[in-house]
């Protein structure tokens, strides 16, 4: 289902992680680059602007700090734009760099791979008008440029073993890219998967539990349509049981509405204070008489005045899930104990019955949609398994919690904790 989405995620995780590392990679040669170039920038500006003819021959101001950068030369331009070597540097490719100099704009910096050599160029004006004698031949010209010429073989070197060991790896670390990017790819799909898995069951189930009444609906009908000349009162075993089921399916569609709102976060609540007193002696009050009809003991025990801020329907229906299920799966002569009190600041509900109890592998998956234990919670009963499902949504809005304690054939314990109102 959703392998073309995490082949997508994959290519796209992979791209921004290659993105990123590409980026990465060009910012650590860009800086190893300026800080390797920088240093000889520095040295050749210096030594150009400190270029200096004294008593008509070459030299540097007296002020000037020392450039020790032998792979430094000094050329000059005169007048006329020949290019010179006022100090006579052994210079094999002079005439290769020669050729380039005149193009180079002033102040800006060029390099040039000229043979075997890696060259880096530097234009500066010289103001002022002297002559200066040239050896050997003792020439005299006026220096309008000083030209600085640097050999950076070694940096261009550090620079290339660094782009190698760069792009070694980005074609070893492509592996491991695609790896995290798939890593990350199923990360992402697990809450939606989850997600998905959940939804597909809960219409299955839904599915499931609406066909019921709709084929007794139908099954019915379809009788009654056989004899067409039957009377209402000679239909009414069949009629009944039609609007039974229609009662049973409204219950459940207005329930699996409840639960659609509750994840789609639509289901609004209207926050009140609620006395709680009042509230469980009403409820409490509804099932008396269902209880007296099964022979079973209902008794009500609220310790102090306990006020909450809560939605009152929702209150109400849940304290009916609780008592429903107590009355619907406790037997004759049984008994069950409802309790109201105040423990650290927290109203504490507390329906405890002598029913048949829940097996223990079942009461991690009590609180799931349509769950239901093989005995206890039967379609017969009449339930749906969405009942404790709504009560923890209940309970989780209002701030609190629930939890259940049960023993097979000695009784179960739903205990609600719910904040109580700070008034």
């Amino acid at each position: 289902m959703f392998r073309k989405t995490l082949l997508k995620l994959t290519a796209l995780n992979s791209i921004v992680f290659f993105i990123i590392f590409i980026v990465s990679g060009a910012m650590l040669y860009g800086y190893v680059a300026n800080q390797l170039l920088d240093n000889v920038d520095r040295d050749m500006r210096q030594k150009s602007q400190a270029f200096r003819v004294l008593n008509g021959r070459p030299g540097f101001a007296p002020s000037s700090p020392g450039i020790l950068d032998p792979r430094i030369f000094i050329l000059v331009r005169d007048t006329e734009g020949n290019i010179m070597n006022p100090f006579s540097f052994p210079f094999a490719d002079m005439d290769r760099v020669a050729s380039f100099l005149p193009g180079l704009e002033t102040g800006a910096f060029q390099t040039r791979k000229i043979n075997e050599h890696v060259y880096r160029m530097l234009s500066q004006p010289y103001a002022r008008a002297e002559n200066i004698i040239l050896p050997p031949d003792g020439a005299r010209v006026i220096v309008q440029e000083v030209l600085a010429v640097s050999i950076v073989d070694s940096e261009v070197s550090m620079l290339r073993h660094l782009m190698v060991v760069i792009l070694t790896d980005l074609i070893t670390g492509t592996l491991v890219i695609v790896l995290a990017g798939y890593f990350l790819a199923r990360r992402a799909l697990i809450p939606i998967q989850v997600a998905w898995d959940k939804q597909q069951q809960f219409v299955a189930d839904a599915s499931h539990e609406l066909r019921t009444p709709l084929a007794v609906i139908k099954s019915n009908a379809e009788l009654m349509l056989r004899h067409p000349e039957h009377s209402v009162e000679d239909e009414s075993i069949k009629i009944t049981s039609i609007i039974r089921e229609a009662i049973r399916m409204r219950r459940l569609v207005s329930t699996l509405l409840t639960l659609a709102r509750a994840d789609a976060n639509q289901a609004e609540l209207h926050f009140q204070p609620v006395n709680l007193n009042k509230t469980v002696t009403e409820v409490a009050g509804q099932f008396y008489p269902l209880a007296e009809m099964k022979d079973i003991s209902l008794q009500v025990n609220i310790v102090g005045e306990l006020r909450l801020t809560a939605d009152k329907e929702r209150l109400h229906q849940l304290l009916v899930i609780l008592l429903d299920n107590a009355v619907k799966y406790t037997l004759a002569q049984g008994n069950i104990a409802v309790s109201c009190c105040r423990q650290s600041g927290q109203a504490v509900i507390s329906v405890k019955d002598t029913g048949a109890g829940i097996a223990p592998e079942e009461l991690p998956r009590i609180f799931d949609r349509f769950y239901r234990g093989d005995k206890a919670r039967s379609r017969e009963d009449g339930g749906t398994g969405l009942g404790l499902a709504i009560a923890k949504w209940i309970v989780e809005k209002h701030g609190g919690k629930i939890r259940m304690n049960s023993q097979v054939g000695i009784g179960t314990e739903v205990v609600v904790t719910l904040p109580l109102s700070n008034s």
